[in-house]
C-alpha cells in the first residue's frame, strides 16, 4: 500500500503533463511508496492523449474523469481514489523534483498529528527566463514564500500546486468546494476551513516543484478577471476574510501613473538593500500593481452593480490556449 497519493487535476496541457509525470517517474522514494492519482476535467479536450501520457510509467499512475468542471472537482474525485494516507496536492505544470516524494514523507513522519500539514516550494522551471514581473509575482501575488519566517507557514499559503496534509484530516475538512469555489480561491477556501480545526501548515523548502509556464503582464491582465470572480466568491463565503487583491489594487488605482523604473533591478537586488532596494521595489510594485487594477476591479464592480453573486470561472481564461 503506498504511502502517499499524488493528486493531480488536469485540463489541456498535455506536454507539461508527460514533464510531471516524467519527475514522478525519477524520485528519490521507492516507486511502491507512492501514487499518482491524474484526473481529467470533463471538458478535457482530448482524453486519449492523457491517457497515453500517463501509460507504461515506472510509477503508478491511474487516470480518472472528474464529475464536475473545476479544479476543485477534479481534487476530490482524486482524494476519493486515493489509497494512501498522505494526499500531495499539486498541479499539471509544475514538475517535481527528485526528493519530492521523499521530503513531503520525512516531514510527516516528523509531525504526525493529524492536523499538521507540509507546504513545499514552487519555484520557476530553471529552463524559463525569469522576468522582473515573474519576480515580482513572487512576493505576495501568486505566491509568498519570502515572507515565510521559519517552517510556521499559515493556512493562507495552503497551496494546491504543492502541499500535502493528511487524508483523515482532508476528510473532515470536508474536502474542496465544488460549487461556490469550482477554480481560484478553493484551495485558501479549503485552507482557512482547515485552521478552524487547528490546522497547522509548515513549509518544508526542500520539497520542492519546478512550475513550467511562462507569465506576462498580458496573461495575468486576463487572469485578474477570473481572480476578481473568485476573491468576490471567497468574502462572500467569507465575510469576516478582508478582500486581499481587492484592497492591493484599489490602493493604487487613482494614484498618478507610475513609470516603473525600478523593475528591472529588483531581480537583482533585494528590497533590504541599503537605500535602492526599497525604492527600486515600491517602483515595480506600484507600477505592476497598476497595470493589472483597472481589470480586476472592473470585474469586481460589474459583479458588484449586478448584484448578483458571484459564479467564479471553471477555469483559468488566461490558459484557454493550453
Amino acid at each position: 500500500m503506498p504511502e502517499v497519493s499524488v493528486v493531480i487535476p488536469t485540463l489541456g496541457s498535455h506536454d507539461r503533463l508527460s514533464r510531471v509525470i516524467d519527475g514522478y517517474a525519477n524520485q528519490d522514494a521507492s516507486a511502491e511508496s507512492f501514487e499518482v492519482i491524474v484526473v481529467m476535467d470533463v471538458a478535457e479536450p482530448d482524453p486519449e492523449r492523457v491517457r497515453a501520457v500517463a501509460a507504461d510509467r515506472s510509477c503508478g499512475v491511474r487516470v480518472l474523469t472528474g464529475p464536475l468542471p473545476g479544479a476543485s472537482a477534479n481534487r476530490n474525485a482524486g482524494i476519493e481514489a486515493a489509497t494512501a494516507p498522505i494526499l500531495l496536492l499539486t498541479d499539471n505544470d509544475t514538475i517535481p523534483t527528485p526528493q519530492l516524494i521523499s521530503e513531503h514523507l520525512r516531514w510527516h513522519q516528523r509531525y504526525p498529528q493529524p492536523e499538521v500539514g507540509v507546504l513545499g516550494h514552487v519555484r520557476w522551471a530553471s529552463e524559463i527566463r525569469v522576468t522582473s514581473f515573474m519576480h515580482w509575482l513572487d512576493h505576495g501575488i501568486q505566491f509568498d514564500f519570502p515572507s515565510i519566517d521559519g517552517t510556521e507557514a499559515g493556512w493562507g499559503r495552503f497551496y494546491s500546486s504543492n502541499s500535502s496534509v493528511k487524508r483523515a484530516f482532508a476528510d473532515q475538512v470536508g474536502g474542496f468546494d465544488e460549487g461556490t469555489l469550482p477554480y481560484g480561491y478553493e484551495d485558501l477556501d479549503f485552507g482557512y476551513r482547515a485552521s478552524k480545526l487547528g490546522f497547522r501548515l509548515l513549509y518544508n523548502r526542500r520539497a520542492e516543484v519546478e512550475h513550467l509556464r511562462e507569465m506576462d503582464l498580458s496573461f495575468w491582465r486576463e487572469r485578474v478577471v477570473r481572480l476578481a470572480h473568485a476573491e468576490r466568491a471567497f468574502v462572500e463565503k467569507h465575510p469576516e476574510i478582508p478582500a486581499y487583491f481587492f484592497g492591493k489594487f484599489s490602493e493604487v488605482a487613482n494614484l498618478p501613473p507610475a513609470r516603473g523604473r525600478g523593475r528591472a533591478l529588483i531581480r537583482w537586488i533585494p528590497r533590504s538593500f541599503p537605500w535602492l532596494g526599497e525604492r527600486a521595489w515600491n517602483s515595480a510594485d506600484l507600477y505592476y500593481r497598476q497595470a493589472l487594477a483597472p481589470g480586476f476591479l472592473d470585474a469586481w464592480r460589474a459583479l458588484e452593480s449586478s448584484g448578483q453573486a458571484a459564479k467564479p470561472y471553471l477555469r483559468d481564461p488566461a490558459r484557454s490556449g493550453d
